[in-house]
């Protein structure tokens, strides 16, 4: 344990880190230049109800995840939502629990929509159109299973909104800056350049918008700074792996221990932990991908998604939702499997 104390800094993943910063500043900059909350008052113009935006923005967040990861979706959808608030009157943090959900069903069907899809694929040594077959059946039932849940969270009536007149102007500038710096980041992450690219735009907006590094959530690059260090130290105990044998007993076997170790030491370091307890892929696959659901730790985009909401007691409703939808997930799951 002291020799891995000491190494306690390469069980962060600063890539992923440095790419989180980079979006944060981009997204911060959508939002406070104004573009978002006018792209949303479009949005609520189009949707009918409360019920119906959710629909929309639950599946925008779902299609967005399984295309461009689903951090990336969030950086995307929730700023969007968050402009809401100044076209309407409605239940935002809500809807970002909504959302954060949608990308991890959503992320599920890609092998390139989460992290650890991304792992397994590459441990799997299948197509991409084979991955995406055998995780599709998956991402198809939790999305529907979500979109089924927005009866129960959202009314049917109609929106109320708030007068044009207090609609932000557009920084048009700063909107256009953030815009087209998304591709290039995009680019430079995917081909290992995310900590430079990170700098740059740090940089770049601290001589030309000040404010938005200034506004920027960075106390959330320091939770995942601990987190990776507290579970990269837990997945590594004896306690663990005993744990892990322990709930291959359950019914469901890999994917019920994905689904449960998940809960615990988030579902990243569950698929890497569990892969070399077994060589059914797919199942392993299910299993963390179910395991998005349920507590917030479950998922870095929960995480990501509640911090970004800036919505006080916004954690405690997420798992109000977020709860007997792991249970209901992980049943149609043990179903779904052996189809």
């Amino acid at each position: 344990m002291p020799e891995q104390a000491g190494n306690l800094h390469r069980m962060v993943h600063w890539e992923t880190l440095a790419a989180l910063a980079g979006l944060m500043v981009l997204s911060r900059g959508l939002e406070d230049s104004g573009a978002l909350t006018r792209a949303g008052r479009h949005l609520v113009a189009f949707a009918s109800s409360e019920r119906s935006l959710a629909a929309v923005l639950v599946l925008l967040a779902a299609a967005l995840s399984a295309v461009v990861t689903n951090d990336v979706a969030l950086f995307i959808v929730v700023p969007l939502t968050l402009g809401l608030r100044l076209v309407a009157t409605l239940p935002v943090g809500r809807l970002i629990v909504f959302e954060a959900l949608a990308v991890n069903a959503g992320s599920a069907a890609s092998p390139i929509g989460n992290p650890q899809n991304l792992f397994l694929w590459q441990q799997a040594e299948v197509g991409f159109l084979a991955f995406l077959g055998a995780m599709a059946p998956l991402s198809i039932a939790l999305l529907a299973l979500l979109l089924a849940t927005i009866p129960l969270a959202f009314p049917a009536h109609a929106i109320r909104l708030v007068p044009a007149g207090s609609t932000p102007p557009l920084k048009s500038g700063l909107a256009g800056l953030s815009l087209a710096l998304y591709l290039p980041l995009l680019l430079l992450i995917d081909a290992g350049q995310a900590l430079p690219a990170a700098l740059a735009i740090v940089g770049l907006y601290l001589v030309l918008h000040r404010r938005v590094v200034r506004y920027v959530d960075w106390l959330l690059l320091l939770l995942f700074v601990l987190m990776f260090m507290v579970l990269g130290l837990a997945a590594s105990l004896d306690p663990v792996v005993t744990l892990v044998d322990y709930l291959m007993t359950w019914p469901g076997g890999i994917l019920t221990a994905g689904t449960l170790l998940s809960q615990g030491i988030s579902n990243v370091p569950a698929a890497i932990l569990l892969e070399g307890f077994t060589d059914d892929w797919r199942t392993l696959a299910w299993g963390v991908n179910v395991g998005g659901f349920g507590l917030a730790i479950g998922s870095m985009a929960n995480i990501i998604a509640l911090r970004l909401a800036r919505e006080p007691g916004l954690w405690r409703d997420f798992h109000r939702w977020s709860l007997p939808l792991l249970l209901v997930s992980w049943v149609i799951a043990l179903l779904l499997i052996n189809i």
